[in-house]
C-alpha cells in the first residue's frame, strides 16, 4: 500500500525587546528527513518573526499540493488562519490598522500551493521540536550578521 507523505513543520519567532533584534527558526520533517532553517534581523517584532518562519518554510518546499501541518506556539498565527481572520483582513485591505500586511499577503500567496493546517503548541514546554525552533530563533536574533526587515524599518523609522 502506498503511504502518502505528510510534511510536518515546526516554527518559532523571537524578538529581543519586541521590537528589537529578532529571528525565526523552522524545522521541517518529511519521513526520516529533517531540515532546519533560521535567520536573524536587526529590528523587527516577535509576530513578524513567527509569521516569517512559516513563510520561509513553505517557500523552501519543492513539492506542491501536499498536506502540511504547521506546529507553532503563536496563537496570533493559528487564530488568524484557522478562524479565517486573515480572509476578512484581505477583503478589507487590512483596515483598522491590522499589522504585518506585507507578510500576510506573502503567506496567503504561498499557502495556496499546499493543504495547510495549523496546530497550536504550548511554547517553552515539553515539545522538543518547538524548543529546537526557539533555540534557532533566539540564536539567529543574537547573531552577528543580521538582515534588515525592510518593510518594518520603513514603516517604523
Amino acid at each position: 500500500m502506498h503511504q502518502q507523505h505528510h510534511l510536518l513543520i515546526y516554527t518559532d519567532g523571537a524578538a529581543r525587546g519586541n521590537p528589537g533584534p529578532g529571528g525565526y527558526g523552522a524545522v521541517l520533517i518529511w519521513g526520516d528527513t529533517k531540515k532546519e532553517l533560521s535567520a536573524g534581523y536587526r529590528l523587527t517584532t516577535n509576530n513578524r518573526m513567527e509569521l516569517l518562519a512559516v513563510i520561509v518554510a513553505l517557500q523552501s518546499l519543492t513539492k506542491k499540493n501536499i498536506p502540511v501541518t504547521i506546529y507553532t506556539d503563536s496563537q496570533y498565527i493559528v487564530n488568524s488562519v484557522e478562524k479565517k481572520w486573515l480572509d476578512n483582513w484581505i477583503k478589507t485591505d487590512f483596515k483598522g490598522g491590522k499589522k504585518n500586511k506585507d507578510l500576510w499577503f506573502q503567506y496567503h500567496a504561498i499557502a495556496k500551493n499546499f493543504k495547510v493546517r495549523f496546530v497550536w503548541v504550548k511554547g517553552h514546554a515539553d515539545n522538543a521540536m518547538n524548543n529546537r525552533c526557539d533555540e534557532l530563533a533566539t540564536a539567529a536574533a543574537d547573531g552577528k550578521h543580521l538582515l534588515i526587515d525592510k518593510v518594518y524599518e520603513a514603516e517604523n523609522s
